[in-house]
């Protein structure tokens, strides 16, 4: 969907949840000042019981000039554009309209709507509407407090960007110009003397787990920020290496992740937690997730969310085998020999574009991976926008350069960020094509179980599979073991 399908009505109404908080104000300012800049009518608004009071949020619709009301009624309007939330939903009030628009981040609850733009893999609506925007070209540059307050959503909805897992919110993070002196002051205005209480009541009352090594704490009703705040307080006792935090709110279950030990990712844990029945993310330290309501009564046959979140650390804790490539000992066990279908991939030199010697970050639809500039080591692009390093001379025994254009279609085309200037640009625009020549082949076998693999080239970081993935060895170097994901091996390998 684009915004601008939105201005063939003149008068619209733009509605956040009840009780708003940061993101949905955000959001909802963002498509109000789109639809102005349009030349449109339109008004902001939110319903339910309260008004917004919190210290933070006050500040944030004053400083920002945000023309946000409470509303007990709809005034009259053509449209309902329902941000961060969605139309029917039990946490935004219901105000009759005749067409309706929704802009969420949140699993898809089915709700009829004239036009919907949903991405649950989003960690804020706030990034879903500055990426809206930025296809429209809307002057973000010139707009510094839209800017500061989709900057501000997002890092109150990913528990002060600790758990940004999307390329988008890692991109509107890097790329917003804002004022820096509010996000201080705001920063330091999100705790209450009540959340303070809540926090410490939460901490009297855990649950320990001694071969996991984990906790789990269960909290009032609070904001993403409070249950950060207390996940990290968890994190620093000796013996938890892994928590949640959780709290039960109206709509659903939201959940705070940590781990501080380098085989568990909390992204993936909190993905793992969540699994068919919500969604989660974040990075290896700090994630976060959430469960409707009516999912986790389905899915956990209603038993208290505890005794559910407990039992998925429990088969969490049982489910993964590590393999280290660099003492990796190859049997061949169930293994057999592959090679490359003859298929376009793309190359980049990456010495021939970037600084010699520098530091940058390759953002990618799955993670984003940290890599030094060096005349010796090349980037792949597959065919899904995967990407991975490889040594020239690797790439100088597996492939051949062939010409034409290399272009794929993706969710999301991989970036680089160079580290000391912050400058962006995709790394499309660079790539070469070529084609497997042939003459190497992989050992692989299909997963049936989770395995973790530390390879030759980040022994920090674990390549995950899943089972039906595949583990993968390359035939000329038997420490160079990976995991191919399922989809990507039938499209790329045949037997040998």
């Amino acid at each position: 969907m684009r915004l601008n399908e939105l201005t063939r009505f003149d008068h619209i109404i733009i509605q956040c949840h009840d009780n708003p908080d940061a993101d949905a104000i955000a959001a909802g300012f963002g498509v109000y000042c789109y639809l102005r800049w349009q030349g449109k009518e339109a008004e902001l608004i939110y319903g339910g019981r309260e008004n917004i009071r919190k210290a933070n949020l006050q500040l944030m619709v004053d400083a920002l000039h945000i023309p946000i009301v409470h509303r007990e009624s709809m005034p009259e309007a053509e449209l309902l554009v329902t941000v961060d939330c969605q139309y029917g939903e039990g946490n935004v009030a219901h105000f009759d309209a005749r067409h309706i628009a929704i802009l969420d981040h949140h699993i898809d609850m089915g709700h009829r709507a004239d036009y919907k733009e949903i991405r649950s893999s989003y960690g804020s609506c706030a990034a879903l509407i500055w990426q809206l925007l930025v296809k429209e070209n809307y002057p973000l540059a010139e707009d510094k407090e839209l800017s500061t307050a989709l900057y501000y959503g997002l890092y109150m909805d990913t528990n002060s960007l600790s758990e940004i897992s999307h390329p988008v919110d890692k991109d509107l993070r890097d790329c917003v110009k804002f004022h820096e002196g509010l996000i201080l002051q705001l920063r330091n205005t999100n705790l209450s003397l009540e959340e303070m209480q809540i926090a410490a009541e939460a901490l009297k009352d855990y649950e320990y787990q001694k071969e996991g090594h984990f906790a789990i704490v269960r909290t009032k009703p609070c904001d993403p920020n409070i249950l950060g705040f207390i996940s990290d307080l968890m994190l620093q006792v000796d013996i938890v290496d892994l928590c949640v935090i959780y709290c039960e709110l109206p709509y659903g279950i939201k959940l705070s992740v940590r781990s501080c030990v380098r085989t568990v990712r909390a992204d993936e844990l909190a993905g793992f937690i969540v699994q068919g029945v919500g969604n989660g993310g974040g990075h290896a330290q700090k994630a976060g997730g959430f469960i409707p309501k009516t999912n986790l009564e389905m899915i956990a046959g209603g038993c208290e969310p505890g005794k559910y979140l407990y039992g998925r650390m429990e088969a969490y804790c049982r489910s993964c085998e590590l393999i280290y490539a660099k003492d990796y000992k190859f049997t061949g066990s169930g293994m057999e020999r592959y090679t490359k279908i003859p298929q376009r991939l793309g190359f980049v030199r990456l010495s021939e574009v970037l600084p010699p010697d520098s530091h940058i970050i390759i953002r990618t639809l799955e993670a984003d991976f940290d890599l030094k500039v060096e005349e010796d080591v090349y980037v792949m692009v597959g065919v899904r926008g995967e990407v991975y390093p490889i040594h020239r001379e690797k790439f100088e025994g597996s492939y051949e350069e062939v010409e034409g254009g290399f272009e794929i279609t993706a969710d999301y085309l991989p970036s680089v960020h160079i580290k000391d200037t912050g400058d962006v640009t995709l790394l499309m625009q660079y790539a070469h094509t070529c084609v497997p020549t042939g003459k190497t082949a992989i050992y692989a076998k299909p997963l049936d179980h989770t395995v973790k693999v530390f390879t030759a080239w980040d022994e920090e970081n674990y390549m995950l599979g899943r089972e039906g993935d595949y583990l993968a060895v390359r035939t000329d170097d038997l420490h160079d073991v990976y995991i191919i994901a399922a989809a990507i091996f039938e499209e790329s390998y045949e037997r040998a």
